[in-house]
């Protein structure tokens, strides 16, 4: 029943934006297999700093954003 009402909604959903759809259930489809995949988890956390020396955040991450784009987010 939930798959058919699934489905029906999808077809009210314009063609144009059918990819980000098709993207949005592939990708928690494998995320689910991913965690059927995985063992279960022990309760240990993982330690904090395991991707220090692969990524470095660039200055330009804290730089102001551009006025245009800060109309976009506030909806201008």
């Amino acid at each position: 029943m939930l798959q058919q009402q699934l489905i029906e909604e999808i077809k009210q959903i314009p063609s144009d934006k059918l990819g980000e759809i098709y993207d949005l259930v592939h990708y928690f489809r494998l995320g689910l297999e991913r965690e059927a995949s995985q063992p279960a988890a022990t309760g240990q956390r993982r330690p904090i700093g395991l991707a220090k020396a692969s990524f470095k955040v660039p200055d330009s991450f804290f730089a102001p954003l551009p006025a245009d784009l800060l109309d976009e987010f506030e909806g201008r």
